[in-house]
């Protein structure tokens, strides 16, 4: 039987507030993604998206619940989790005194690539990102556009099985961040599993197979587009997250 890329049960994350007490940053959410599929986690700031995803990624230990990716559980075994996953964000950082090449290079090994192959994959990534005339220029003398084409070919040096790709289009301009939702939409028609986060309702509409829909913590409804619709009655995505958003908020759960 095939393993499911990533899947969730109950992931809770409980922090200690000083002038809040105990907040439940993230509440039993029960997610799932396949290969080739892009699964939306949407929600306004501070619902819980980094949270689940830093979880997921081992950044972070959950309170209670469990998560797997590719079948390694995330408190069990960090390090297969970690070998088997990219983690992208718009404030994924690189090292500024070092080249793109070294960059892939140093990525591939340190998720353990296998070491034969790499020169040929920084080499294979290079092109397939159109890294050719920067490749071997410092970090810190490229564009921001180059930059972000360096990150997302880092996040995927060691040809990881999982992605996730959390709120990548913060701070990009409208056409940097047409190119990333493009390069994304190809990644998924390579048989990788997605995670993206976002805020942004167009972005769910025009990339997401499945969305999930947080709001305080908790997953309120998953679905397709066309489901959610079907349950809410609302067209817009926008005005099914306000259904599904304003109903928790009246019942206070």
């Amino acid at each position: 039987m095939s393993v499911v890329p990533v899947r969730t049960e109950a992931l809770s994350k409980v922090f200690y507030d000083e002038s809040r007490g105990e907040v439940r940053a993230v509440d039993s959410v029960d997610i799932t993604c396949s290969p080739g599929e892009i699964f939306g986690l949407l929600g306004a700031n501070g619902a819980g998206k980094t949270t689940t995803l830093r979880m997921l990624s081992t950044v972070l230990r959950p309170t209670s619940g469990q998560a797997w990716l590719m079948g390694h559980e995330v408190r069990d075994a960090p390090e297969r989790v970690r070998e088997n996953l990219g983690f992208y964000s718009a404030s994924t950082a690189l090292y500024p005194k070092i080249t793109p090449r070294e960059t892939l290079r140093f990525f591939a090994r340190v998720n353990r690539y296998p070491r034969r192959r790499i020169e040929a994959r920084v080499d294979e990534l290079i092109e397939r990102f159109s890294l050719e005339s920067y490749a071997d220029t410092r970090v810190e003398k490229l564009s921001g556009g180059m930059k972000q084409k360096v990150s997302i070919a880092r996040t995927v040096a060691h040809d990881p099985p999982v992605l996730i790709f959390d709120e990548p289009t913060v701070a990009l301009d409208v056409l940097n961040a047409i190119e990333l939702r493009e390069i994304i939409a190809r990644l998924r028609s390579e048989g990788k599993a997605i995670l993206f986060s976002t805020h942004v309702m167009s972005e769910a509409e025009q990339l997401c197979d499945r969305i999930g829909i947080i709001h305080h913590g908790a997953i309120l409804a998953t679905g397709t587009l066309d489901q959610l619709r079907e349950a809410t009655g609302r067209h817009y995505l926008e005005e099914v997250f306000v259904h599904y958003a304003g109903m928790r908020g009246k019942i206070g759960t």
